[in-house]
């Protein structure tokens, strides 16, 4: 059975009148430093065999801006967002409408996304494994700060260690792969605790909570203000003299997918909010999220 290809058009939709006219007296001023576009172009040629293809880059900005505004959007708008006239957009939308990057309402004239950039999207987030692309970037931030990190998901049994990478001066924290972290004294389980929902973690909680004789109305001050921070962080708590960072990756459906783990030793680990290490922690998240797809606002 032949694969489905993308959507192609010989005839595509006309711009709106006002647009057209618009775009018209901005292709007629491009004509006339067209010479000097041409001599920029030809100088620039010999980068381009370097690096790539510039206009491929000029034009995926309005791809970009598509990607981040959440409604349809007229041509000067999003040739104003991109950086560019509304004529030199136009052309690279035509260009996109035939790919099926692109989609143009026939009414209202307005471009959004099309379906081919949905199938791409679909395609990465199939592809993608959060922990394989967390190894990486934390082996990067562990030489970079010289840190003990690691990886913890959600298991059957609770938050699961699933990587860890020791620094030049280990924590001797006594921890390995598979353990389980507690949900009430490790920054790891507090971050789970605040973030995953409550039919997830009850069992557990409650099983905590009885063996430190606190109730819910004690602890939920503790996961509000880990909410508040964007982050869970312990100082000796779980093990004496050991401070611990934990940050959470969100996926594509805003919920939690994983937290990355930082600890140290008292005295040589920064706790504070937004020093070197919670800055470090919390771009690498961001990074991973947009990664498996997460936009920030969807929680």
């Amino acid at each position: 059975m032949p694969s489905p290809s993308r959507p192609g058009s010989s005839a595509l939709p006309a711009l709106p009148a006002s647009e057209q006219a618009e775009a018209d007296e901005a292709l007629d001023l491009a004509d006339c430093t067209n010479s000097t576009d041409s001599n920029d172009t030809a100088d620039a040629g010999e980068e381009k065999s370097r690096s790539g293809i510039q206009s491929i880059e000029v034009g995926f900005r309005l791809l970009d801006v598509l990607t981040n505004e959440p409604r349809a959007m007229m041509l000067r708008d999003l040739a104003q967002r991109a950086g560019m006239s509304p004529a030199k957009a136009h052309r690279y939308l035509v260009s996109f409408l035939r790919l099926g990057a692109v989609s143009q309402d026939p009414v209202s004239g307005r471009y959004e996304l099309g379906g081919f950039a949905l199938q791409m999207g679909l395609a990465r987030l199939a592809r993608v494994d959060g922990v394989k692309l967390a190894r990486i970037a934390l082996t990067g931030l562990r030489d970079r700060l010289d840190l003990t990190v690691g990886i913890a998901v959600w298991g059957n049994q609770g938050p699961t260690v699933v990587h860890w990478m020791e620094s030049s001066y280990p924590a001797k924290a006594s921890l390995k792969l598979g353990d389980v972290m507690p949900l009430l004294s490790s920054a790891t389980g507090l971050l789970f605790a605040a973030w995953l929902p409550r039919s997830k973690t009850q069992v557990m909680l409650d099983r905590e909570l009885a063996a430190t004789r606190q109730s819910m109305a004690d602890i939920e001050p503790v996961l509000a203000e880990i909410r508040a921070h964007g982050a869970a962080r312990v100082e000796g708590m779980l093990l004496p003299t050991i401070h611990a960072f934990c940050t959470p990756v969100f996926d594509s459906t805003g919920d939690l997918a994983l937290g990355l783990i930082a600890l140290g030793h008292e005295g040589s680990f920064d706790t504070r909010w937004g020093g070197d290490i919670d800055t470090a922690l919390r771009e690498c998240a961001g990074q991973l999220s947009y990664e498996l797809g997460y936009k920030p606002g969807e929680r």
